[in-house]
């Protein structure tokens, strides 16, 4: 089952020094034996410099790739799930699967208003009329508060997923959070995640071989066509791409 979140009372380095961990750690990843670092190396990494008490991985609940991943070097570290209350059903079936075939954490991170509340205030449907508002309260603002407590959180950006994440680095320093931001399946596809996911018997969401590519919240998401860009699903016919928490 997963959890709510509970106040951390570790000493957290300073940001000077994560910072330049996160420089060193970009360089010597990038350039290890002459080529990039694979993501099980980007994790060791972590494991060396950091700990699992100090990381937490965001995961959307699209797939559990990224959690098995860091697990392998990182047992029982936190996994961040933004609950909305936007989700589809079956990415609340995926979160609890992860929750229990994984050697990880599963920890819901809320909004401050629920659905009911945000409604009464700002108005019903706020993602139909201001999705940027929408996403900042229900996503980025939670995000960012739950990351108060730690030193690093890991990501699933991949580079091929849209053209404002293609410089996607391995590891970097996140000014906006103040924490150290690693992915290590930036060069990875989605035929890389589908095939690891079938090699491990990873949980995936049923939606992504139902036409959802990249799955967010329930009313900003819909069905892509094949071979069209995975994430014009995404907020479609809106001048939106990001949710923000990757900009």
């Amino acid at each position: 089952m997963s959890v709510s979140l509970a106040p951390r009372t570790a000493t957290l380095r300073s940001h000077g020094e994560l910072q330049a961990l996160a420089e060193a750690g970009n360089a010597e990843l990038r350039n290890l034996a002459d080529d990039e670092a694979s993501a099980y190396e980007v994790v060791a990494w972590v494991a060396r410099n950091f700990g699992a008490d100090a990381a937490a991985v965001a995961c959307s609940m699209a797939d559990a790739v990224l959690p098995h991943v860091v697990a392998q070097s990182l047992p029982g570290v936190d996994v961040l799930f933004l609950d909305t209350g936007y989700h589809f059903a079956k990415t609340y079936e995926t979160r609890d699967r992860v929750a229990d075939a994984l050697d990880v954490r599963v920890v819901d991170v809320l909004p401050e208003l629920t659905v009911a509340e945000q409604n009464a205030q700002f108005g019903v449907d706020l993602f139909a009329r201001d999705a940027a508002e929408c996403c900042a309260m229900r996503k980025v603002a939670p995000l960012h508060d739950a990351l108060g407590g730690y030193e690093l959180w890991f990501t699933g950006v991949r580079r091929d997923e849209a053209p404002t994440r293609t410089t996607t680095p391995l590891v970097t320093w996140d000014e906006r959070n103040g924490l150290v931001k690693v992915n290590p399946l930036a060069a990875w596809s989605f035929d890389d995640l589908i095939d690891y996911s079938s090699a491990f018997g990873v949980p995936v969401n049923d939606l992504l071989t139902q036409g959802y590519p990249s799955i967010g919240c329930e009313p900003c998401t819909k069905k892509v066509e094949a071979g069209a860009d995975p994430r014009s699903g995404r907020w479609a016919g809106l001048d939106k791409t990001e949710c923000g928490l990757h900009v």
